[in-house]
């Protein structure tokens, strides 16, 4: 079984030889987080990540938390883990530092976010949902809640979840249930059951703080009537009504328990003002979303390296050109064309995603510390456009990926044993969660792009071209040419889509998951052109590591010549539109 090794030079070659983020924070006046700090940071994650939590991937899977009489309980070594994890200070690096956290910009702390979900997915999402809390409530909470409750959060001696899914609410929230009736003291009692709740209930932490949508009385129907509730597992040091009635058995993510919870008159705390509750949940939601995109990276990551690996060390067959390795009985399984292929599909989307997901931290990081309103306001639009690409377009790779990872290996990767399997176990609920891609591309072309007239995409374009030099390397031309084609085309697909969906409503949901593919096909091939130029560069400088830059311009190359291709058969569907669904009868679908 293959253990993870963190891409230590992948990372720094995206932070600091792309996005040069140690320019990038100073300007923002983050100047002390220098480039040393950022290694130093990434380096000491990393050794937790490969020495602690990667070999809990697969005990997890196999040992998974149990539920017994509403008791939850992980595995001891996640529970070590955990406890190592909040004593090395790892969970503070996002808190603001008035309570106790470091206040770190993300492009510092998101890395290990990376680290940890390639190490061991499923132990992670303890971690991030309380991160995702800690953001909710401080933006949205009372200074009361905020002094309670964030020390204590930020530390990690406290976990937090986030309760929205009932029984009849999935993505549909206007028709939850869950009561929340007002208190003389100002509290309220809140009633209900929830399900789909990652965490919901463990031993990890003595104490979980729940972040519940539920209605007051008299509260309008639909979303305008849904609030935010702040909710202890135990309160005072004591049971506050909070209990698990049990625990999923899931495809994949053993190792994350997902729990139906229920609330029987458990006392909670409003967040924001009454009604705000989506607004307020949106600002967890989009910071989890932008999560679950980067544990498809991890995914793809781990992927990728188990099945070099493999394709390295495997000994089948002939080199088509003769033995290469004529000493062995056999050569390496590399040297066939189709798990090259297979390798390096896995490889050009991944470490272009890595270098998306990253520049939309960036913008984040923009959004949070610019001291102009005007760059504020272009970064949010930017950020609000790529939040559902990054979401969907990485998470749909995943499972890809893991796939492609398990064909690399064989019949073993079908085997337990290899740890691959679970790869594509764990990738497919990526796709699923925090929004189904569908729902995120219906958000991404509904609300990001028509909603304003297809302003974010025309302010993308523009950051694109103006992010490209004027003079480019020769390798690099054709690609750069081929994209600022593609760009134009973006802008014309997005007014041919916009001026059907104003005739007919439908026409959205008809392309919106083809609009989202091509729009992420369109900025991954940006990112290789930003990633080329940059590996161009240092081999026409003689760089003593050309080796390493020659396989990006080859990654580069082969994203260009079998993947950048799909951007045709994507924009076919999209003008195609709804005329090719057809509504088919009951007795159509049945025959």
């Amino acid at each position: 079984m293959y253990e993870y090794r963190a891409p230590r030079r992948e990372l720094s070659f995206v932070l600091h030889e792309v996005l040069e983020v140690e320019a990038v924070l100073a300007a923002l006046g983050r100047g002390e987080v220098n480039r040393s700090l950022i290694d130093e940071i990434i380096e000491e994650s990393a050794k937790f990540s490969e020495q602690v939590l990667s070999p809990l991937n697969w005990q997890g899977d196999r040992e998974p938390p149990q539920c017994v009489q509403g008791v939850v309980t992980a595995p001891a070594a996640f529970k070590s883990a955990y406890q190592q994890y909040r004593q090395d200070g790892w969970p503070t690096m996002a808190g603001p530092a008035e309570y106790g956290g470091q206040a770190l910009p993300s492009l510092a702390h998101v890395p290990v976010g990376e680290l940890l979900c390639s190490a061991a997915m499923a132990w992670r999402m303890a971690s991030g949902l309380s991160e995702g809390a800690v953001l909710a409530l401080s933006k949205h909470g009372s200074d009361v809640l905020k002094s309670a409750y964030l020390p204590k959060l930020i530390s990690g001696e406290w976990a937090a979840t986030m309760c929205l899914t009932e029984p009849q609410a999935g993505t549909d929230l206007s028709i939850l249930k869950t009561r929340a009736e007002p208190a003389a003291d100002g509290s309220y009692r809140l009633t209900g059951t929830k399900i789909y709740i990652s965490w919901g209930e463990h031993d990890l932490t003595e104490n979980i703080i729940h972040l519940v949508l539920a209605r007051m009385p008299d509260a309008p129907a639909g979303v305008k009537g849904i609030s935010l509730f702040l909710v202890p597992k135990r309160l005072d040091g004591k049971a506050n009504g909070v209990s698990c009635l049990s625990i999923e058995h899931k495809m994949g993510i053993h190792g994350s328990p997902t729990c139906v919870m229920s609330f029987e008159q458990a006392t909670g705390f409003l967040i924001d003002k009454p009604g705000g509750g989506l607004a307020c949940m949106f600002t967890m939601m989009n910071q989890a979303r932008l999560g679950v995109g980067l544990q498809g990276l991890g995914l793809s990551e781990r992927a990728l390296q188990a099945a070099t690996h493999y394709a390295l060390e495997r000994l089948q067959g002939r080199a088509s050109h003769g033995a290469e390795q004529p000493n062995q009985n056999a050569d390496p399984i590399v040297v066939h064309a189709d798990v090259r292929r297979m390798l390096m599909t896995i490889k050009s989307q991944t470490e272009a995603q890595r270098l998306l997901v990253y520049y939309t931290y960036l913008l984040e990081d923009t959004l949070t510390f610019s001291s102009d309103a005007k760059t504020r306001e272009g970064a949010a639009l930017l950020a609000s456009l790529l939040v559902p690409i990054v979401k969907a377009n990485l998470t749909d790779a995943a499972f890809e990926h893991a796939s492609l990872a398990l064909q690399v290996h064989g019949g073993s990767g079908f085997i337990r044993d290899t740890g691959v399997e679970q790869y594509v176990r764990d990738a497919r609920i990526t796709m699923i969660y925090e929004g189904t891609n569908g729902i995120q591309a219906l958000d991404l072309l509904g609300r990001k792009v028509l909603m304003n007239g297809g302003a974010a995409v025309q302010l993308m374009i523009k950051t694109i071209q103006n992010s490209l030099p004027s003079e480019l390397p020769q390798q690099v031309q054709p690609w750069a040419a081929a994209l600022a084609t593609q760009l134009a085309q973006w802008g014309e697909l997005t007014a041919l889509v916009g001026g059907r969906v104003r005739q007919d409503s439908e026409e959205l949901g008809a392309v919106a998951v083809d609009y989202l593919q091509y729009c992420a096909c369109l900025l991954l091939g940006w990112c290789w052109v930003r990633m080329a130029i940059v590996a161009a560069r240092q081999v026409s400088a003689g760089s003593a590591e050309a080796p390493y830059y020659q396989a990006k311009l080859a990654a580069a190359a082969f994203y260009f010549e079998r993947l950048w291709p799909k951007h045709l058969s994507l924009a076919a569907g999209i003008r195609a539109g709804g005329s090719s669904l057809p509504r088919l009868t009951s007795e159509q679908w049945s025959a």
